[in-house]
């Protein structure tokens, strides 16, 4: 099993920048794909990016393509979501996610059995 904690979400202006991290516990980080989603007022719960295990491969909904980007570090244990020229439909909690058998492609979250607790991220325009 693997524990996710998210931070460095907080308020920003449309147009500014944040980095998410997530903290993964565990020695098997490197064995599963990492994800984030998030979900805003109202609204279910939405697919953002996906990173694969070694992190050469990434993938992201068409709204914030080009203008996030998803890594990771193995070393450390983490997953990172930069995301620059926000904007305030951006504003929702974000989730960290993974699982070992999900794909690079796999967008839903049924598809994933680990979750992090959720970091706020609200973008005023």
């Amino acid at each position: 099993q693997v524990q996710l904690v998210e931070s460095g979400g907080g308020l920003v202006q449309a147009g500014g920048s944040l980095r998410l991290s997530c903290a993964a516990s565990g020695r098997t980080f490197s064995t599963y794909i990492m994800g984030w989603f998030r979900q805003a007022p109202g609204k279910e719960r939405e697919f953002v990016a996906a990173i694969s295990k070694s992190g050469a491969i990434t993938y992201y909904t068409d709204s914030v393509k080009g203008r996030f980007t998803i890594s990771r570090d193995n070393a450390k244990n983490t997953v990172y979501l930069q995301m620059n020229s926000l904007k305030p439909e951006d504003t929702a909690v974000y989730y960290c996610t993974g699982d070992r058998s999900a794909s690079i492609y796999s967008t839903g979250e049924w598809e994933y059995n680990y979750w992090g607790q959720g970091t706020q991220v609200t973008v005023s325009s």
